[in-house]
Order: C-alpha cells, then structure tokens, then sequence
C-alpha cells in the first residue's frame, strides 16, 4: 500500500515542451540582435561605437567610420571596459618592476629659446616701468606684445609658461577671496606620530639585493590601504548594530579617502628619502569602505608602512556641519534682489563662504570639522618580477575597474540593502566641495553659489548611489610610473601590431603618419544617426565584426611565423598585443 503525499509535496511536474509554433516556443528562440552582440563582445567590438564623418579637404572625399566608444565601465560597453583593463594591466606591468629611470631629463634650450625668454623679460621690465609711470595705453600695448612672445615660446618647443599673466581689475573683482591666501598651522597632530624627513632624491628605482650565488634582483611590493572601524560589522559587510554605526563619518572619510592617500604618498618619500612609485585602484570593501590597493616599486620595510600609515591624517578646515539648521523639506530660499540665499522665515541672508572661513580664522581655539585616518589593517608583502605572483596580484588590483562601486558587492539580502541606504543617504547631505549645494543645509553659503542650487541634490559624483563617495578617479598611477600616458602605451600595442604583420597602414585604414609622411589633412564632425549616408547600427556591427575576424587571422597567422624565427620581441609586448585583440 503507497502512503498519501501530504497536501503541497507534490513532486513538480516535468517540464513540457512548448507547442512548435507557439508564442512559448517562439519566446525560446535567441534574438539575432543578442546574438550579433555576443559575438561583437567576442571579438572585441564596441557595441555603441560613434559614427564619425571624416572629409579629406584636399579631396573633398567624405566617408563615415566607426570609432570605439571609450567606456570604462561593462554596464556600458563591455568590450571597451575590457580593453580598458587589458591596457592598465599592461601600463603597470611595464612600470612595476623596472630597473632604470622612466624618464630621461630635459634637452638643453636651444639659443632661439633663450632669446626668446630674454626678449620676454625685457618686455616684463618695460611693462613694470610704465605700470609706475601710469602709461596704461603703453601697458595694453606691452601686454599684447608679451602674449605674442609667449605664442612664439611655446611655438618653439619650451613647456608651460615662463610667468603666470597678469591679471586686470575686472578680473580681480570677479572671483572672491582673490589675491588672499588663507594660511593654516603646519604643525603636526599632538595625537600622531612624528615622522623623520629626509631630502627626496631624485631617483624611482628600488633598492637591488645580492644572493648567495652572486645574482642580483630587485623586488617590489603590494599594498593595501584601509579606513578605520565605524563599528562591528557581519561578515557580509552589514553593522551588527545599525543604530550605533558612525554612517556620518563614514561619508565624510570616503569623500576626502582621496586628499588621505595624496599625505600618504608624500609623507612616505619624505620618510625613505626617494620618489616612490605607485600604480594602484580604489575600490569599496564588502562594508562599502573605499580602501586602495596599490603596487611599488622597489621594497620598502613593512614597520615603516605602517609607522606612515598610522602618522597620517588629513585635516578638513571646512565650517562647522555638527547642526543641520535646515532640512530638505524646507531649504534656504534664494532672494533675487540680494542676490543671495536667506532663511525662509526671518529672511535673513545666510553667512557667504567668506565670512564663515573668517570665523575660523579669527578662532584661536578652532578645530578641523573633520580629520581623515587610515586604519590599523596595512597588508604588504614583496612580489618576485616574472612570476605568477607578480600577474596575479595585477589582476587583483585591475579586477573591478570595469564595474560602477555600488555594483562591485552584489546585494543579496535585505540587511545588505539596507546598509547600503543609510550610508546613501548620509552622502546626499554631506558637502563634498566648497560649492556643493548641500552647504545650505548648515546655514552657509557655498563658494560662487547662485539660484540654482538644490540641496540634497548635488551633481557632484561623490553623492551618486553608483559610487559610494569615491567621487574623483578610482585608478593612481604616479607620473613615473612608466613615463608614458595610457595613449602611449595604446600606441606601443599598435606599433607592434604592425610591425609584426608588416604593414603601415593603420588598422583603421588611416595611413600612418609618421615623420616621413606627409600628413593627410581631414575635416571631422559627428554624424547623426538619421544621417542618408550612415548605414544601420546592426549594418556597422556585422561590418567591423568582420573586420576583426579577419584582423585576428592574420594577426595569429603573423605569431606563428615569428614563433618559427628568432625571437625579437618581447613577452609582454606581445601580451599586450593579443589582449588588445586587433
């Protein structure tokens, strides 16, 4: 005898297959346009490029070309985001473990340069003696011949400015607080550690060991930058106790978290006495904390990261946040007669950014509105050059440059998503600038404020959901890291792209232009979808995936003959290659 199943233990169904021909079944089918995508991400094609119309003036011959959209982020165009990362990968493995200086110094000026910064100098002397004389027809004239001699300058190969311009009183009049420099005390925390500060030297290599058998290397280093405790947390990132966890100082570390590791850098080349390198990301812990991850080169002892770490702070001389007079319900109103925001019940304006800085200085006794530290967690360890430590580590720190912060952690439970809020929350009032909007809200006019603040509404990316207060940029690279911008290293990837397959054409069909060739002279503008002579987005797709179908066939064909040749090359150029998949 078979026992009764219990009411709602039925065993599922199995599954039907749907009626061919029904809507079911035609619902099973994959769309064709998914599809093109997929294998537009396969072959690493932008989803969205931008149609570009391009005239050849000394032809007139006008034709319509794709260009990659440049999206860093997977949500928007998932292989520009991975060739992002491909090519960052690829910037700091060429300037992690490298044994010689990045960048050679300057060329010597040229005589013509020389006589052109005299020449601007003679003219400097004469302005000074005329604005005495109050020759101001003479002053205008001279002004107008420094500005030429400054074209010409920059015109001759010299960088930046030889002075800054000078300014008129119309200029002056219109900024505030200009020509006034507010000076803050340098000395150090009585509740930080003192630091010793050496002369930096004018090197970025590290420091070369010897082993027993008489070879010699040179090591680097990871890096792990934290924030302190706001409060016990789960291991799933959520406070064990909501109502006792500082969200306030949470926001307010993650906006400045930036400003933290700037004094970090610095106090630690004053520390060891040469200039560091770093090439590092900023991302969110499961808590949402912004933390960094970083690689160096060269090894530097752990005791004196962390004995860095713990001696720095970064001060905020902001005014004071600690009672919000108004809320978002009944905000400051903007009065246009005085051009200023007042309270909404006495009509009585609000302190400018001026007067409220003033407060502070007149203050003997004043304090920072918030000071920024690191936590007790520094993590460092060595990486060995050309070993599988050394790549994983950067695609460890490369690993989520591709996803917004608020998309880094999936939120899966409600605890989650609920921490995730508060902390929201609290940034959309916390100021992230001196002209944020959210400044009313205390009672303070921010800097150059007009009618169209909102507060609580601030553009500013640092009160986005999608970034967590990491408002500026997410990857730090030093600028002698490698000594080439990410342009450069693009077109490194290029160069040796053609140079393998032997043309010198580019791979868009642009001739390239090098300094024996003659530059093609072309007129660019962005064409509108709608455009007769821009063919359909799916048209296009299926057109450069053909394109890099047939690049990458000849490109691996281009391998195998090198790989039967000598090798001339090296490995992380080639990497490099393939990763940019042309």
């Amino acid at each position: 005898m078979t026992a009764p199943t219990l009411p709602g233990l039925e065993p599922a169904p199995t599954p039907v297959a749907p009626r061919p021909g029904s809507r079911a079944a035609r619902m099973a089918l994959p769309r064709s346009i998914d599809v093109l995508k997929e294998i537009a991400a396969e072959y690493g094609v932008c989803v969205r490029p931008l149609a570009m119309r391009r005239t050849d003036l000394n032809t007139g011959l006008t034709e319509v070309i794709d260009l990659p959209c440049g999206a860093t982020r997977e949500d928007k165009c998932a292989p520009c985001a991975k060739k992002n990362r491909r090519l960052r990968q690829a910037q700091i493995r060429e300037g992690w473990h490298r044994d010689d200086e990045p960048l050679p110094p300057p060329e010597p000026a040229t005589e013509e340069q020389k006589a052109l910064v005299l020449l601007r100098g003679h003219l400097e002397f004469s302005r000074d003696e005329a604005s005495r004389a109050s020759q101001w027809d003479q002053v205008t004239d001279l002004d107008e011949a420094i500005q030429e001699v400054e074209e010409a300058i920059a015109a001759e190969g010299l960088r930046g400015r030889v002075a800054p311009q000078h300014s008129t009183d119309d200029e002056d009049q219109g900024e505030e607080d200009s020509g006034r420099r507010r000076k803050r005390s340098t000395r150090r925390r009585q509740d930080a550690p003192d630091l010793p500060r050496r002369k930096v030297e004018r090197r970025t290599v590290g420091k070369t060991y010897a082993a027993p058998d008489g070879s010699t290397y040179r090591p680097s280093m990871w890096l792990t930058l934290t924030l302190d405790s706001y409060g016990p947390v789960r291991p799933d990132g959520t406070p064990v106790n909501p109502a006792r966890y500082d969200y306030r100082r949470a926001a307010w570390d993650a906006v400045h978290f930036p400003r933290l590791l700037d004094r970090f850098w610095q106090n630690l080349r004053r520390c060891e006495g040469w200039n560091v390198q770093y090439a590092g990301c900023v991302e969110p812990q499961r808590r949402l904390a912004p933390h960094a991850h970083f690689a160096i080169r060269g090894t530097i002892p752990r005791d004196v990261l962390r004995t860095v770490a713990a001696a720095t702070y970064h001060q905020v001389w902001w005014p004071s946040v600690d009672v919000q007079r108004y809320t978002l319900d009944r905000p400051p109103i903007w009065d246009e007669q005085a051009a200023a925001w007042v309270d909404p019940d006495t009509r009585a304006p609000l302190n400018t950014w001026s007067e409220a800085l003033d407060t502070i200085d007149d203050d003997p006794d004043a304090e920072p509105v918030h000071v920024v530290r690191f936590g007790a967690q520094v993590d460092a360890r060595g990486v060995m050059p050309g070993t599988e430590d050394a790549e994983r580590t950067i695609r460890y720190v490369t690993k989520y440059i591709t996803k917004h912060t608020g998309d880094v952690h999936k939120i899966i439970s409600g605890r989650q998503r609920a921490h995730l809020d508060r902390l929201w929350q609290e940034l959309q009032v916390t100021p992230c600038t001196d002209r944020c909007a959210n400044w009313l809200l205390y009672g303070v006019q921010p800097k150059g404020s007009h009618a169209k603040l909102k507060p609580g509404r601030c553009k500013g990316k640092a009160h986005q959901r999608d970034t967590l207060g990491i408002g500026g940029r997410r990857i730090l690279i030093s600028r002698d890291w490698s000594g080439k911008t990410l342009s450069d290293h693009k077109h490194d990837v290029r160069a040796w792209v053609r140079a393998l397959l032997g043309v010198s054409v580019g791979l868009d069909g642009v001739e390239d232009q090098g300094a024996t060739v003659k530059p093609v002279r072309h007129a660019w503008e962005l064409a509108r979808p709608d455009d007769p002579d821009v063919p359909a987005m799916a048209h296009r797709l299926l057109r450069s995936i053909s394109e890099r179908a047939r690049w990458r066939s000849e490109l691996l064909a281009a391998k195998d003959r090198a790989a039967q040749l000598p090798q001339t090359g090296s490995r992380t150029e080639a990497d490099g290659a393939t990763g940019e998949r042309l």
